[in-house]
């Protein structure tokens, strides 16, 4: 099934509730992480990996309540296959990105600029296999990273000691913006939007594969 793409859908009004939601959970993790909460719940180290409250998680969430929103709007897209499938050349694309920029022990010139354009084209594939969701991913995972970009300007101002500031033990010791860039603007509006658009794209395609199940079921059951 073709992406029959059409301008009706509000991407504002459909990110809205659920970038309150994420904007709650930012909130909460910070305090929790302020405070000294449970680091299996709040955890403090450098990327925060494996916090169990935390935002990334939503991605996936969001992505399948995103697909199932556009279905009941008319904007059903094309078969999961190809979603799927396109979100996972975008994937394959961006490890191929972070092992070469970032991975690889080997240097040469405009390594790393290579590795976030490689990137950045992983997060160009899931356009191809439904657009209109990946455009709502899109919008949704800058509404998402954004406040979180601006809680680390003042987690790093602050020396907060949250993993909002935490800085990897093996990092170069930089000057303030050179820091926050790498550690801040580059991983949160580049690569975690990378993310939400590739693993958003999945997890709806699977939800409205279902959707698309119950629905024929439904319709061949005996009056």
């Amino acid at each position: 099934m073709a992406d029959n793409s059409s301008s009706h859908v509000n991407i504002p009004k459909l990110i809205l509730v659920p970038s309150i939601i994420t904007l709650a959970v930012t909130l909460l993790r910070l305090v929790g992480e302020l405070q000294n909460w449970p680091s299996v719940l709040f955890n403090r180290e450098a990327g925060g990996g494996g916090s169990i409250i935390g935002i990334t998680w939503l991605a996936l969430i969001f992505g399948a309540y995103f697909a199932v929103k556009l279905a009941r709007l008319g904007e059903e897209g094309p078969g999961a296959g190809r979603v799927i499938g396109f979100a996972l050349l975008g994937l394959v694309i961006t490890v191929a990105g972070g092992w070469l920029g970032f991975g690889m022990k080997a240097e040469f010139p405009g390594k790393i600029i290579i590795g976030l354009l490689l990137i950045a084209a992983g997060g160009v594939m899931p356009f191809l296999g439904w657009s209109t969701l990946a455009k709502v991913l899109l919008a949704y995972g800058y509404a998402a990273r954004i406040p979180v970009l601006i809680v680390m300007y003042f987690a790093f101002r602050g020396n907060w000691h949250t993993h909002y500031d935490a800085v990897p033990p093996e990092f170069p010791d930089l000057p303030f913006w050179s820091k926050f860039f790498q550690l801040a603007v580059v991983p949160q509006m580049v690569m975690w939007i990378v993310f939400t658009l590739i693993m958003g794209s999945i997890f709806g395609a699977i939800a409205i594969a279902f959707a698309r199940r119950g629905k024929a079921a439904s319709q061949h059951q005996p009056a």
